[in-house]
């Protein structure tokens, strides 16, 4: 472990708010050294009792987002309330003076009130839509054009994603967009007021990868693509007795090692003669799946699942065996990855949580449990 300050020790973080990109920017940030103060209504926020449970009813989901941080609660109505929660806000020293928030639209709590108590504060509300309107990962995604192009080739509806990608990718912005206004403070003496919508978050990684360019510039929706991987070769292929594989050959030399795995060499060579094709190229591993991925599908079809695995682990292509969560979890890979870490959460159980992905100096940074909400005091 290394003996240096974490990152961002010295900072003190208020945090009012709920459900996942505000707590995740929040969760970084603790892990990341700063103290984190989660202020949260009397009798906790709309997520303090979100899904999933323990038996006994403690919320998974709040603790997992809320660990080492501090809680306090207050009455969000009465005057004497907002006024703890704007003198938590700018009476914290000059590492201090920082806001994050989802729970915007309270005067009492903009940047123009806290501004004018601290120059230099600075306050980060996320939004939903970019006007300011609500907005919810799904919802700004079923506007954005994913779900059309997610799920089977075959199905003509749309497919949520499981994952909320948005949230994810919002909060960890945010958290770069506070420690990005931390850096300039402390060159300038300046503040800042920071918004971040959902809805940006999304167009803009849309953009960036190229959905949203590909419309523009007349080449139209990208295609539904189903398990096939867009622009080059990866698809899921199925073993004898059921087990699911997920490959993929970015390469040249990816491709020659499926087709040498598979003992393809003359059928794919006649199928490259027969279509003019130059299988070298990412194009045409892409355009022609649809003939390759049988001559492939046949081999695992006549192996088991442990077949598969042994002949893959001496293939050069990129692959994996699709699992569930608790086949993960029985995998003894939390165990082997030092990313996590035994936490004794009260109210949930002993169980290991995972620290900050990045290392630091070698070692990865951890926040300790979650509080119970309310359990804070001293501010």
């Amino acid at each position: 472990m290394s003996s240096n300050p974490r990152p961002l020790e010295g900072l003190r973080v208020v945090e009012v708010s709920s459900f996942v990109a505000s707590p995740l920017c929040g969760l970084t940030l603790s892990q990341l050294g700063a103290e984190v103060i989660r202020v949260d209504p009397i009798g906790g926020g709309a997520d303090v009792n979100r899904w999933p449970l323990t038996a006994d009813g403690h919320s998974i989901y709040w603790t997992g987002l809320n660990r080492g941080k501090k809680s306090v609660t207050v009455d969000f109505r009465d005057p004497g309330g907002q006024k703890s929660v704007q003198d938590l806000v700018i009476d914290s020293g000059p590492g201090g003076g920082i806001l994050v928030t989802n729970a915007g639209g309270r005067s009492w709590m903009s940047h123009e009130t806290l501004s004018a108590r601290r120059s230099d504060v600075i306050t980060l509300e996320l939004l939903g839509r970019t006007d300011g309107t609500p907005g919810v990962d799904y919802t700004v995604n079923a506007a954005l054009g994913f779900p059309a192009i997610t799920g089977p080739t075959d199905y003509a509806g749309v497919v949520n994603h499981a994952l909320p990608a948005w949230d994810i990718a919002c909060g960890l912005y945010a958290a770069l967009a506070i420690t990005a206004a931390v850096r300039r403070r402390e060159q300038t003496g300046s503040g800042a007021q920071i918004t971040l919508p959902l809805e940006d978050t999304a167009l803009a990684i849309a953009g960036a990868l190229g959905y949203l360019t590909e419309p523009q510039l007349g080449g139209g929706t990208r295609p539904a693509t189903g398990n096939d991987v867009y622009g080059t070769y990866g698809t899921d292929f199925v073993a004898a007795d059921g087990g699911r594989f997920m490959l993929v050959a970015l390469t040249p030399r990816h491709f020659r090692g499926l087709v040498e795995m598979t003992g393809t060499g003359d059928a794919v060579a006649a199928v490259e003669r027969a279509l003019g094709a130059d299988f070298s190229t990412e194009d045409d591993r892409y355009i022609h799946r649809g003939v390759l991925t049988p001559l492939f599908a046949a081999w695992f079809a006549r192996h088991t699942t442990a077949e598969v695995e042994a002949g893959l682990a001496t293939a050069s292509v990129l692959w994996e065996r699709y699992r569930t969560f608790d086949e993960v979890v029985e995998s003894g890979v939390l165990e082997r990855n030092p990313l996590f870490g035994e936490l004794d959460q009260p109210g949930i159980g002993t169980y290991l949580a995972a620290g900050l992905p990045a290392r630091f100096d070698g070692a990865h940074l951890f926040a300790g449990p979650a509080p119970d909400l309310g359990s804070s005091s001293g501010f």
